[in-house]
């Protein structure tokens, strides 16, 4: 991920809508919901899970796909894994890394200290 899909992630979920539509995409995962699902479970209206929607299609967060009459919306797990590797790719640098029982971790595994 480059840093203008991370702003872009960010930005998408910086509104307490879009986050919290995102979190209810990611609570069902693959299964995903229809607009209608989520504006009855977050108990906003449907323009508003559209326009909100929109954002977080753009930053890649979720997909959409049409099935008949019907949207229905899932979380792309790639692309957060990917934001939040990004934001995690400088970990403890020039520090070295140790697990919580301080052993040295192994270049290949993530750092678990932080």
């Amino acid at each position: 991920m480059d840093e203008k899909a991370a702003v872009r992630a960010l930005g998408a979920l910086a509104q307490d809508v879009r986050l919290r539509i995102y979190r209810a995409v990611v609570g069902v995962g693959p299964a995903g919901m229809t607009p209608g699902a989520i504006a009855s479970e977050l108990t906003v209206p449907p323009s508003t899970v559209s326009f909100h929607v929109k954002e977080l299609l753009y930053a890649g967060l979720i997909t959409q796909e049409r099935d008949g009459r019907h949207l229905i919306y899932r979380p792309s797990i790639d692309t957060m894994n990917e934001l939040l590797a990004y934001l995690s790719a400088h970990c403890c640098q020039a520090v070295s890394c140790v697990t919580r029982d301080g052993a040295p971790v192994a270049s290949d595994n993530p750092c678990t200290t932080c």
